[in-house]
């Protein structure tokens, strides 16, 4: 998906996206458990798709120490 770059854009908490999604999934479940199945899928779809945005750098951080 691509986005417009002028498009104000948020950056919730992971803390924020599981509230917000667990309340969306009790309130659309028929119990419990379904719930925590429809808020575990909606959050690892969500979590792949960002996962997918996000820009990886191949250059390792200054200072660490790799084991050998």
């Amino acid at each position: 998906m691509k986005t417009n770059p002028s498009e104000t854009r948020i950056k919730p908490t992971l803390g924020e996206l599981m509230a917000t999604v667990g309340g969306f999934a009790f309130e659309y479940s028929a119990d419990t458990k379904e719930a925590y199945d429809l808020g575990r899928v909606v959050l690892l779809q969500l979590l792949k798709e960002a996962s997918l945005e996000i820009e990886t750098f191949d250059q390792p951080c200054s200072g660490t120490r790799l084991p050998h």
